[in-house]
Order: C-alpha cells, then sequence, then structure tokens
C-alpha cells in the first residue's frame, strides 16, 4: 500500500442537489440515465428489470477496473436465479439472527485487539493496532484461515479490490495467486468439512450440483478479502471523522451502547466507502418509468446512491444529531435483489468495535491535523493509511 496524494476526507465530501432523472454520458462517451433522488435510486436497486451486467451480445459498457467484483464469475455479475443460488451458499450465516449468535465471540475478537493496544502503550497507529486486526481476526475465524498473514491479506485485498489505476499484469497475477490458496482451501474443506462459512458454503455447493467451480472459488475469493477490508475502512474513516469532527460525542459513544447502535447506522450512511466515482452501471431489460422519466429497454442507468443518501427529502439534517434514528433506510449497502450480505456483520463490528474502544480509551485523540491525513490508495475504497494517537 503506498500514500496518495491529498483528498479531501470523505466525511467531508458535498454533493449537489438530488433532481429529476436526468440524461448524462458515461467517460466513453455512452449515453445514460442519471438517478439521484432517494425514491428513484431505491425503486432502481429494487427493480429485477435493471441488472448489473450487459444482457448477452449487447456492446453496453462495463467497469473497467480489473478487479474481482468484476470478474464475470463473481457474485455482483451474476443475475437471477443464479444470483439467488449463491447467496444461498451463505446467507444462513450472515443473516441478523446468525450475526447475533456470533456477537459474544466477536466481542471478545474486539476485547482482545484492544487489550494488544493498550498493552503496547501510547501513542500507537489506530490502523495496524486496530482497524486492520479486529475485521481480520473475525473473518480468519469466521473462515477458518489461521495461518494466513495481516501482511498477505492486505496484499490480497488491494489487488482483489483494485481501482483502474493499478497495473492490470499485477493485478492478474495477484488474483491467481489468491485463486491458489482459494481452490486449496475448498479441496481440504471438502475432504475435512468443519464448522466454519468456507465449509459451509462448499457442502451447500456440492449438495446443490449446479454451482460452476469457477464461480465458487469467486466466491470464497471475495470471502476472503473483502469482509475485512471494508470493515478496515469503515472504522479508519469512522475514526477519523469522530476524534477530529466530533470529539463532544467520543465519550457518550463509550458510555452508552443503545446510542452507539444509532451512532453507526449514522457514519454508515455518511461516510462513503471510497471516492464518490460514478456508480456502477445498471441495464434496463424492460421499459420503466422512473420519477417521471421512460427508461426504455437497453438503456443506461446510473443509480448515484451517495447523491440520494444527501437528499433532503429522505434526510433533512443527517449531521444535526449522530445520535438520533436515521429518517430513512441507509443506502450504504445497496438495496434490492444486490444488498450487501455481510451488511449485518460489518454493522456487529463496526458498533461494538467503536463503543468498547471510546469505553477503554475516552481520552483518545489523534496526534496528526485531519489535513495531513495520508490515504490509501489504488482500491476502489479510501481510508487513512495511518491514524497516529494517544491517549
Amino acid at each position: 500500500m503506498t500514500a496518495s496524494e491529498p483528498h479531501l476526507p470523505l466525511h467531508r465530501l458535498r454533493f449537489d442537489d438530488p433532481g429529476p432523472p436526468r440524461g448524462t454520458r458515461l467517460a466513453d462517451g455512452t449515453r445514460a440515465w442519471l438517478l439521484t433522488r432517494y425514491t428513484d435510486v431505491c425503486q432502481a436497486l429494487d427493480d429485477t428489470r435493471f441488472r448489473r451486467s450487459p444482457p448477452r451480445g449487447s456492446n453496453a459498457p462495463f467497469p473497467t477496473a480489473s478487479n474481482l467484483a468484476n470478474s464475470p464469475d463473481a457474485l455482483p455479475r451474476q443475475e437471477g436465479d443464479e444470483h439467488l443460488r449463491l447467496r444461498h451458499l451463505f446467507q444462513r450465516m450472515l443473516n441478523p439472527r446468525a450475526v447475533g449468535h456470533m456477537e459474544p465471540w466477536v466481542v471478545g475478537a474486539i476485547d482482545q485487539v484492544l487489550d494488544e493496544l493498550v498493552g503496547r502503550g501510547s501513542p500507537a497507529d489506530l490502523v495496524d493496532g486496530f482497524t486492520n486486526p479486529l475485521p481480520m481476526m473475525v473473518m480468519n475465524r469466521l473462515l477458518d484461515i489461521p495461518d494466513v498473514g495481516q501482511e498477505q491479506l492486505l496484499r490480497w485485498s488491494a489487488h482483489a479490490l483494485a481501482d483502474a489505476t493499478r497495473d492490470t499484469a499485477e493485478v492478474a497475477d495477484v488474483t491467481r495467486e489468491l485463486t491458489e490458496f482459494t481452490a486449496d482451501i475448498v479441496a481440504r474443506r471438502r475432504r475435512t468439512p468443519g464448522e466454519d462459512l468456507v465449509s459451509v458454503v462448499v457442502q451447500a455447493a456440492d449438495h446443490d450440483g449446479s454451482i460452476p467451480e469457477p464461480q465458487l472459488l469467486a466466491l470464497v475469493n471475495l470471502l476472503v478479502v473483502g469482509g475485512h477490508h471494508t470493515t478496515s475502512t469503515m472504522l479508519g474513516n469512522s475514526l477519523l471523522f469522530l476524534l477530529t469532527e466530533r470529539p463532544q460525542d467520543w465519550v457518550r459513544l463509550g458510555a452508552d451502547e443503545t446510542a452507539a447502535s444509532f451512532l453507526t447506522e449514522r457514519l454508515l450512511h455518511l461516510i462513503p466507502l471510497g471516492d464518490p466515482q460514478r456508480p456502477r452501471p445498471l441495464y434496463a431489460t424492460e421499459d420503466a418509468e422512473i420519477g417521471g422519466a421512460t427508461i426504455r429497454s437497453g438503456d443506461v442507468v446510473m443509480a448515484d446512491r451517495l447523491m440520494a443518501g444527501h437528499d433532503p427529502e429522505a434526510f433533512p439534517d443527517p449531521f444535526a444529531d449522530l445520535f438520533a434514528p436515521l429518517e430513512s433506510p441507509t443506502l450504504a449497502f445497496g438495496a434490492g435483489p444486490h444488498y450487501c450480505p455481510g451488511a449485518w456483520l460489518a454493522r456487529t463490528e463496526l458498533r461494538h468495535g467503536l463503543h468498547r474502544l471510546a469505553a477503554r480509551l475516552p481520552g483518545l485523540r489523534l496526534t496528526t491535523p485531519l489535513d495531513a491525513t495520508e490515504w490509501r490508495s489504488g482500491s476502489i475504497t479510501r481510508s487513512p493509511l495511518h491514524l497516529p494517537a494517544a491517549w
């Protein structure tokens, strides 16, 4: 990972006011519809007439970044029954009830990371000491891959979730390395299954009998790198915001676990996972009416979740009270059939992680100014490279 050029902190991004559907053009000149209002974006994401992949034989554009999420075998590229079959392989272990059963050992992992952080003493880097090791510890236990080191996982994540700035040959090499690891894990779990998520996925796929092996490997790849990468990103950006912009809320966060639940939802909503790049294209398979506009079959649609998340009709003043319930469901994890399957686990880690860190270290403060933040670059998300802190 390398530091990037200075960027505006994600919580300080500002967006134009949303409005009715309008025409726009993609980078290659393709005409598209841009949706920015909350109700319009929700409708498009929940409507099965809009697909994430171009129809077969279409010349419609597709994102150029050569990462795992854009692989033809990846879960985000599947639609309809094929998509549902893949989600069913693991959804029962990541639904709200199942995640609720995991809470005790997630909290145990948080306390272990905090013990090690505090034991090393002040000052410390919160990225190296908290936001990276915590989600890795959780996912390594969930997947039962304790022999994979932190640096290896960080390298795999940086390339598997690369943006278009990374060298495509390098991305391909690292992805092959990750897939070789995944294939070995899948083979071992077939021979000797356990109670971990990979074993559950492999047994369910073999029982189903219709899941192609490349799709199974692509799914496990995303489980290995995606589960910790996005949570680490959310933790880092949340700490940067709270400790620089809202230190008055830090003590309440540590003292009130119920308030921490509301705060978590606000943070997920207010701080995007990455820079406000153009959203993933959707492809209309039938004519549809959205927001007073007629979208024809074959049209490309850009449903901008970030702008929709700042629609005053849905969220009148989202920064006013961080401990107030959100007025509308957040689109941070998407909506509809492709709603992020790991959302409940990510929420649990963020809520307990921030709450217990604030309770343990009420005097925590960053030791460098906000405008000196170095950013992790080269992937589809962005978060601080370091968070030097003291207490």
